[in-house]
């Protein structure tokens, strides 16, 4: 009963906001949007990339975010994602689990906290544990001059956001779509 009045629930939020002309997000799905022709569902395309960072960082990490998402990515960014009352450490492990890649933003304050970033840092390691060897999973990228920490350098290529943001992201990006690619070739030939 109660998970009917929930969905009841969530149904009529929808549906007011699509009135109302708002768009409406389901994270990883897609976007309902009212059109002229009326309601269409939008459903999302591109690869989902979970972005970390420390709050210091935040302003890099946010214009990572925009640029991903116009490059026809999904960016996945806790300011971005995050919804008041949410369970904020649930809703990030589950984004991680549910990504297909996790840019870790390393900065010189970043490498020396203590915290969440270093905690979604290594539970996508975690993850990327768990899936198929060829896969690229954790792109860490330099938004300044500092060391990346030996546990992911060791293993790891990094992309400099510095000193040429645009053509840091374009190399971020090319990376993503190609190894996006190769996993789709790679999917379709084995089904």
């Amino acid at each position: 009963m109660a998970t009917t009045n929930l969905h009841e629930l969530v149904g009529a939020v929808v549906r007011q906001c699509l009135t109302e002309g708002i768009d409406v997000e389901l994270d990883g799905l897609g976007v309902f949007r009212h059109t002229d022709a009326g309601l269409v569902f939008v459903p999302a395309a591109g690869p989902r990339v979970f972005i970390a960072y420390v709050r210091e960082d935040y302003a890099a990490a946010a214009k990572l975010y925009e640029a991903l998402e116009a490059a026809g990515l999904q960016p996945w960014l806790d300011a971005e994602k995050l919804l008041p009352g949410q369970n904020w450490r649930g809703c990030v492990e589950r984004a991680i689990d549910s990504s297909d890649f996790f840019i870790a933003c390393f900065s010189s304050k970043s490498v020396r906290k203590r915290g969440q970033f270093p905690y979604e840092v290594r539970y996508a390691l975690r993850t990327a544990d768990r899936m198929p060897l060829d896969d690229v999973f954790i792109l860490p990228v330099r938004l300044a001059e500092c060391a990346v920490p030996s546990r992911i350098a060791w293993h790891v290529q990094s992309v400099d956001l510095f000193p040429d943001w645009d053509a840091g992201v374009a190399t971020l990006v090319e990376a993503i779509r190609s190894e996006w690619a190769s996993r789709q070739a790679r999917a379709s030939e084995s089904g």
